[in-house]
Protein backbone atom coordinates (compact mmCIF):
# COMPACT_ATOMS: atom_id res chain seq x y z
CA UNK A 1 0.00 0.00 0.00
CA UNK A 2 1.40 3.42 -0.96
CA UNK A 3 2.08 6.02 1.70
CA UNK A 4 -0.42 8.80 2.27
CA UNK A 5 1.04 11.85 0.52
CA UNK A 6 0.52 15.01 2.56
CA UNK A 7 1.37 18.61 1.72
CA UNK A 8 2.11 20.73 4.77
CA UNK A 9 1.65 24.48 4.51
CA UNK A 10 4.96 25.60 6.04
CA UNK A 11 4.64 29.15 7.33
CA UNK A 12 8.09 29.42 8.88
CA UNK A 13 6.69 29.04 12.39
CA UNK A 14 6.95 26.33 15.00
CA UNK A 15 3.37 25.07 14.61
CA UNK A 16 3.56 24.11 10.94
CA UNK A 17 7.08 22.72 11.46
CA UNK A 18 5.89 20.38 14.19
CA UNK A 19 2.86 19.43 12.07
CA UNK A 20 5.23 18.32 9.30
CA UNK A 21 7.45 16.44 11.77
CA UNK A 22 4.52 14.55 13.31
CA UNK A 23 3.18 13.48 9.92
CA UNK A 24 6.63 12.31 8.94
CA UNK A 25 6.81 10.30 12.18
CA UNK A 26 3.48 8.68 11.27
CA UNK A 27 5.03 7.39 8.05
CA UNK A 28 3.38 9.82 5.63
CA UNK A 29 5.04 10.95 2.42
CA UNK A 30 5.41 14.60 3.42
CA UNK A 31 6.38 17.63 1.38
CA UNK A 32 6.21 21.31 2.22
CA UNK A 33 4.40 24.01 0.34
CA UNK A 34 4.82 27.68 1.16
CA UNK A 35 3.06 30.72 -0.26
CA UNK A 36 4.43 34.20 -0.66
CA UNK A 37 1.62 36.72 -0.38
CA UNK A 38 3.59 39.94 0.19
CA UNK A 39 7.08 41.37 0.10
CA UNK A 40 7.17 41.00 3.89
CA UNK A 41 7.15 37.21 3.70
CA UNK A 42 10.78 36.59 2.81
CA UNK A 43 11.88 35.81 6.38
CA UNK A 44 9.07 33.30 6.78
CA UNK A 45 10.02 31.58 3.52
CA UNK A 46 13.66 31.41 4.63
CA UNK A 47 12.55 29.80 7.89
CA UNK A 48 10.35 27.33 5.98
CA UNK A 49 13.37 26.35 3.88
CA UNK A 50 15.32 25.67 7.08
CA UNK A 51 12.55 23.43 8.37
CA UNK A 52 12.28 21.53 5.09
CA UNK A 53 16.05 21.05 5.02
CA UNK A 54 16.11 19.79 8.60
CA UNK A 55 13.33 17.27 7.90
CA UNK A 56 14.76 16.29 4.54
CA UNK A 57 11.58 17.06 2.63
CA UNK A 58 10.89 18.92 -0.59
CA UNK A 59 9.59 22.48 -0.38
CA UNK A 60 7.53 24.17 -3.07
CA UNK A 61 7.32 27.97 -2.86
CA UNK A 62 4.33 29.48 -4.65
CA UNK A 63 3.97 33.15 -5.55
CA UNK A 64 0.39 34.14 -4.71
CA UNK A 65 1.00 37.87 -4.37
CA UNK A 66 -1.28 38.82 -7.27
CA UNK A 67 -4.14 36.56 -6.17
CA UNK A 68 -3.77 37.68 -2.54
CA UNK A 69 -3.83 41.32 -3.59
CA UNK A 70 -6.97 40.88 -5.68
CA UNK A 71 -8.94 38.67 -3.30
CA UNK A 72 -7.79 39.58 0.20
CA UNK A 73 -6.10 42.99 0.23
CA UNK A 74 -8.65 44.63 -2.05
CA UNK A 75 -11.52 43.30 0.07
CA UNK A 76 -9.71 44.40 3.25
CA UNK A 77 -9.45 47.97 1.94
CA UNK A 78 -13.03 48.04 0.66
CA UNK A 79 -14.32 46.89 4.05
CA UNK A 80 -12.46 49.65 5.89
CA UNK A 81 -13.78 52.15 3.34
CA UNK A 82 -17.29 50.99 4.32
CA UNK A 83 -16.53 51.67 7.98
CA UNK A 84 -16.19 47.97 8.77
CA UNK A 85 -13.56 46.01 10.71
CA UNK A 86 -12.64 43.02 8.51
CA UNK A 87 -10.80 39.86 9.51
CA UNK A 88 -8.68 38.98 6.46
CA UNK A 89 -7.41 35.68 7.95
CA UNK A 90 -10.90 34.15 7.72
CA UNK A 91 -11.18 34.83 3.98
CA UNK A 92 -7.54 33.96 3.35
CA UNK A 93 -8.06 30.51 4.84
CA UNK A 94 -11.01 29.80 2.58
CA UNK A 95 -9.86 31.32 -0.69
CA UNK A 96 -6.07 31.30 -0.56
CA UNK A 97 -4.62 28.78 1.93
CA UNK A 98 -7.28 26.05 1.75
CA UNK A 99 -8.31 27.24 -1.71
CA UNK A 100 -5.57 28.11 -4.18
CA UNK A 101 -2.68 26.67 -2.14
CA UNK A 102 -4.46 23.39 -1.41
CA UNK A 103 -5.36 23.13 -5.10
CA UNK A 104 -1.70 23.53 -6.04
CA UNK A 105 -0.82 20.85 -3.49
CA UNK A 106 -3.26 18.46 -5.16
CA UNK A 107 -1.64 19.19 -8.53
CA UNK A 108 1.63 18.08 -6.92
CA UNK A 109 0.08 14.78 -5.90
CA UNK A 110 -1.06 15.51 -2.34
CA UNK A 111 -3.87 13.39 -0.90
CA UNK A 112 -4.25 15.66 2.11
CA UNK A 113 -3.43 19.27 2.97
CA UNK A 114 -2.08 19.91 6.47
CA UNK A 115 -1.53 23.08 8.48
CA UNK A 116 -0.41 23.96 12.00
CA UNK A 117 -3.83 25.23 13.11
CA UNK A 118 -5.05 24.32 16.58
CA UNK A 119 -8.32 22.75 15.44
CA UNK A 120 -9.55 19.34 14.30
CA UNK A 121 -11.84 17.59 11.84
CA UNK A 122 -13.86 14.40 12.11
CA UNK A 123 -16.68 12.63 10.34
CA UNK A 124 -20.20 13.20 11.60
CA UNK A 125 -21.80 10.12 13.22
CA UNK A 126 -23.92 9.56 10.08
CA UNK A 127 -20.77 9.94 7.90
CA UNK A 128 -22.57 12.48 5.73
CA UNK A 129 -20.51 15.51 6.73
CA UNK A 130 -17.13 16.56 8.01
CA UNK A 131 -17.19 18.46 11.29
CA UNK A 132 -14.83 21.16 12.53
CA UNK A 133 -13.97 20.97 16.21
CA UNK A 134 -12.04 23.20 18.56
CA UNK A 135 -8.41 22.48 19.36
CA UNK A 136 -7.53 20.78 22.65
CA UNK A 137 -5.55 23.86 23.66
CA UNK A 138 -8.50 26.13 24.40
CA UNK A 139 -6.24 29.17 24.75
CA UNK A 140 -4.82 28.67 21.24
CA UNK A 141 -7.90 27.23 19.50
CA UNK A 142 -8.14 28.60 15.94
CA UNK A 143 -11.43 27.10 14.78
CA UNK A 144 -12.80 30.67 14.59
CA UNK A 145 -10.50 31.42 11.66
CA UNK A 146 -11.60 28.26 9.82
CA UNK A 147 -15.35 28.93 9.99
CA UNK A 148 -15.66 29.53 6.24
CA UNK A 149 -14.15 26.24 5.10
CA UNK A 150 -16.56 24.18 3.01
CA UNK A 151 -17.07 20.42 3.03
CA UNK A 152 -14.73 19.78 0.10
CA UNK A 153 -11.94 21.59 1.94
CA UNK A 154 -12.57 19.88 5.27
CA UNK A 155 -12.59 16.47 3.57
CA UNK A 156 -8.86 16.68 2.79
CA UNK A 157 -7.77 18.99 5.63
CA UNK A 158 -5.36 17.59 8.19
CA UNK A 159 -4.62 19.23 11.56
CA UNK A 160 -1.85 17.30 13.37
CA UNK A 161 -1.90 19.72 16.34
CA UNK A 162 -5.60 19.22 17.10
CA UNK A 163 -4.95 17.40 20.37
CA UNK A 164 -1.78 19.19 21.47
CA UNK A 165 -1.11 22.25 23.56
CA UNK A 166 1.21 25.01 22.43
CA UNK A 167 3.55 24.13 25.29
CA UNK A 168 3.74 20.52 24.07
CA UNK A 169 4.40 21.69 20.50
CA UNK A 170 7.31 23.83 21.71
CA UNK A 171 8.74 20.87 23.60
CA UNK A 172 8.51 18.60 20.57
CA UNK A 173 10.28 21.20 18.44
CA UNK A 174 13.07 21.62 20.99
CA UNK A 175 13.51 17.89 21.60
CA UNK A 176 13.96 17.21 17.91
CA UNK A 177 16.09 20.23 17.11
CA UNK A 178 13.69 21.96 14.76
CA UNK A 179 15.34 25.25 13.71
CA UNK A 180 12.22 27.31 14.51
CA UNK A 181 11.73 25.89 18.03
CA UNK A 182 12.21 29.32 19.62
CA UNK A 183 10.76 31.44 16.83
CA UNK A 184 8.23 33.93 18.13
CA UNK A 185 4.58 33.99 17.20
CA UNK A 186 3.67 35.58 13.90
CA UNK A 187 2.14 39.06 13.79
CA UNK A 188 -1.63 39.51 13.73
CA UNK A 189 -1.80 40.35 10.02
CA UNK A 190 0.93 38.86 7.84
CA UNK A 191 0.87 41.66 5.24
CA UNK A 192 1.12 44.42 7.89
CA UNK A 193 4.24 43.46 9.85
CA UNK A 194 4.05 46.45 12.21
CA UNK A 195 0.26 46.11 12.67
CA UNK A 196 -0.19 49.74 11.58
CA UNK A 197 -3.45 49.29 9.67
CA UNK A 198 -3.97 52.98 9.03
CA UNK A 199 -0.56 53.46 7.43
CA UNK A 200 -1.16 50.45 5.18
CA UNK A 201 -4.58 51.75 4.12
CA UNK A 202 -3.27 55.23 3.44
CA UNK A 203 -0.60 53.81 1.13
CA UNK A 204 -3.37 52.27 -0.98
CA UNK A 205 -6.02 54.98 -0.48
CA UNK A 206 -4.30 58.32 0.27
CA UNK A 207 -7.61 60.19 0.59
CA UNK A 208 -8.98 57.85 3.26
CA UNK A 209 -7.89 60.02 6.20
CA UNK A 210 -10.23 62.97 5.78
CA UNK A 211 -10.85 64.63 9.15
CA UNK A 212 -14.38 65.13 10.43
CA UNK A 213 -16.55 65.70 13.51
CA UNK A 214 -16.68 63.57 16.63
CA UNK A 215 -20.23 63.47 17.96
CA UNK A 216 -21.85 62.09 21.08
CA UNK A 217 -24.93 59.90 20.71
CA UNK A 218 -27.22 62.93 20.94
CA UNK A 219 -25.57 64.40 17.83
CA UNK A 220 -23.60 67.11 19.61
CA UNK A 221 -20.17 67.81 18.08
CA UNK A 222 -17.49 67.42 20.74
CA UNK A 223 -14.29 67.22 18.73
CA UNK A 224 -12.55 66.36 15.45
CA UNK A 225 -11.32 62.95 14.37
CA UNK A 226 -8.15 62.23 12.33
CA UNK A 227 -9.91 60.11 9.71
CA UNK A 228 -12.36 57.24 10.14
CA UNK A 229 -9.77 54.61 9.16
CA UNK A 230 -8.06 55.17 12.51
CA UNK A 231 -11.05 53.90 14.51
CA UNK A 232 -13.01 50.71 15.12
CA UNK A 233 -16.21 49.95 17.01
CA UNK A 234 -15.53 49.61 20.74
CA UNK A 235 -12.19 51.45 20.59
CA UNK A 236 -11.31 53.44 23.70
CA UNK A 237 -7.73 54.66 23.28
CA UNK A 238 -6.73 57.34 20.79
CA UNK A 239 -10.06 59.18 20.55
CA UNK A 240 -8.51 62.35 21.96
CA UNK A 241 -11.50 63.69 23.88
CA UNK A 242 -11.24 64.62 27.56
CA UNK A 243 -14.41 63.55 29.38
CA UNK A 244 -15.67 62.78 32.87
CA UNK A 245 -15.86 59.07 31.97
CA UNK A 246 -14.06 57.00 29.32
CA UNK A 247 -15.46 57.32 25.82
CA UNK A 248 -15.73 54.49 23.28
CA UNK A 249 -16.40 54.40 19.55
CA UNK A 250 -20.11 53.60 19.22
CA UNK A 251 -20.59 54.03 15.47
CA UNK A 252 -18.84 55.12 12.28
CA UNK A 253 -21.07 57.43 10.23
CA UNK A 254 -19.76 57.36 6.68
CA UNK A 255 -22.47 59.61 5.27
CA UNK A 256 -21.44 62.53 7.51
CA UNK A 257 -17.81 61.39 7.91
CA UNK A 258 -18.51 61.44 11.65
CA UNK A 259 -17.28 59.40 14.56
CA UNK A 260 -19.94 58.69 17.20
CA UNK A 261 -18.66 58.11 20.73
CA UNK A 262 -20.16 57.50 24.14
CA UNK A 263 -19.71 55.73 27.50
CA UNK A 264 -19.20 51.96 27.54
CA UNK A 265 -22.87 51.00 28.16
CA UNK A 266 -23.74 52.59 24.83
CA UNK A 267 -21.54 50.01 23.09
CA UNK A 268 -23.92 47.23 24.13
CA UNK A 269 -26.19 45.58 21.56
CA UNK A 270 -28.56 42.62 21.79
CA UNK A 271 -28.77 41.66 18.11
CA UNK A 272 -26.84 41.49 14.88
CA UNK A 273 -27.55 40.65 11.26
CA UNK A 274 -25.06 38.38 9.49
CA UNK A 275 -24.70 37.44 5.83
CA UNK A 276 -22.33 35.41 3.64
CA UNK A 277 -23.12 32.38 5.77
CA UNK A 278 -21.25 29.10 5.70
CA UNK A 279 -22.75 26.13 7.50
CA UNK A 280 -20.50 23.22 8.47
CA UNK A 281 -22.50 20.96 10.78
CA UNK A 282 -25.74 21.37 8.79
CA UNK A 283 -26.77 21.95 5.19
CA UNK A 284 -28.64 25.14 6.00
CA UNK A 285 -30.53 26.77 8.82
CA UNK A 286 -34.27 26.25 8.44
CA UNK A 287 -35.55 27.18 11.89
CA UNK A 288 -34.31 29.10 14.95
CA UNK A 289 -31.35 27.45 16.63
CA UNK A 290 -29.70 27.89 20.02
CA UNK A 291 -25.94 28.43 19.82
CA UNK A 292 -22.92 29.85 21.55
CA UNK A 293 -21.78 32.76 19.39
CA UNK A 294 -18.46 34.59 19.21
CA UNK A 295 -18.30 38.00 17.54
CA UNK A 296 -14.50 38.19 17.31
CA UNK A 297 -11.59 35.85 17.95
CA UNK A 298 -11.00 36.86 21.58
CA UNK A 299 -14.70 37.11 22.46
CA UNK A 300 -16.12 34.95 25.25
CA UNK A 301 -18.84 32.76 23.68
CA UNK A 302 -22.33 34.03 24.44
CA UNK A 303 -25.65 32.14 24.40
CA UNK A 304 -27.84 33.28 21.51
CA UNK A 305 -30.62 32.28 19.16
CA UNK A 306 -29.93 32.32 15.42
CA UNK A 307 -33.01 33.02 13.30
CA UNK A 308 -32.98 32.50 9.50
CA UNK A 309 -33.95 35.49 7.34
CA UNK A 310 -34.56 35.99 3.63
CA UNK A 311 -31.60 36.62 1.38
CA UNK A 312 -29.27 34.06 3.00
CA UNK A 313 -29.00 36.12 6.18
CA UNK A 314 -29.60 35.43 9.87
CA UNK A 315 -30.57 37.46 12.91
CA UNK A 316 -28.58 36.63 16.03
CA UNK A 317 -30.35 37.45 19.30
CA UNK A 318 -28.10 37.31 22.35
CA UNK A 319 -29.48 36.44 25.77
CA UNK A 320 -27.38 39.28 27.18
CA UNK A 321 -26.23 42.43 25.41
CA UNK A 322 -22.73 42.21 23.91
CA UNK A 323 -20.14 44.96 23.69
CA UNK A 324 -18.63 46.29 20.47
CA UNK A 325 -20.38 44.25 17.77
CA UNK A 326 -18.40 45.40 14.74
CA UNK A 327 -19.67 45.08 11.15
CA UNK A 328 -17.13 43.28 8.98
CA UNK A 329 -16.02 40.88 11.71
CA UNK A 330 -16.98 37.21 11.59
CA UNK A 331 -19.60 35.78 13.92
CA UNK A 332 -19.03 32.08 14.53
CA UNK A 333 -21.66 29.70 15.90
CA UNK A 334 -20.72 26.80 18.19
CA UNK A 335 -22.73 23.99 19.73
CA UNK A 336 -23.96 24.20 23.34
CA UNK A 337 -20.80 22.50 24.64
CA UNK A 338 -18.54 24.95 22.80
CA UNK A 339 -16.84 22.01 21.06
CA UNK A 340 -17.89 22.11 17.39
CA UNK A 341 -18.33 24.89 14.83
CA UNK A 342 -21.86 24.92 13.46
CA UNK A 343 -21.13 27.67 10.97
CA UNK A 344 -20.42 31.35 10.65
CA UNK A 345 -21.01 34.53 8.71
CA UNK A 346 -20.00 38.16 8.32
CA UNK A 347 -21.58 40.74 10.63
CA UNK A 348 -23.40 43.36 8.58
CA UNK A 349 -25.12 45.42 11.28
CA UNK A 350 -25.79 45.53 15.00
CA UNK A 351 -29.10 46.46 16.62
CA UNK A 352 -30.93 46.64 19.90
Amino acid sequence: MSKRRVAVALSGGVDSAVAAFLLQEQGCDVFGICMQVSEHGRAAIAAARQVAGHLGIELQVVDFMAAFDQQILADFCRAYARGETPNPCVNCNRYIKFGALAARARELGADFFATGHYAGTERAPDHKRFLLRRGADRQKDQSYFLCRLVQEQLATACFPLADLTKERVRRIAAQHGLPVAERGASQDICFIPDNDYARFLLQRKPKAAATGPIKDTSGRVIGTHRGLIYYTIGQRRGIGIAAAEPLYVIAIDLQDNALVVGPQPECLRRELIAAELNWIAIDELQEPCRVLATIRYSHEPAPATVVPLEGCRVRVRFDDAQSAIAPGQSVVFYDKDFSYVLGGGIIREAAG
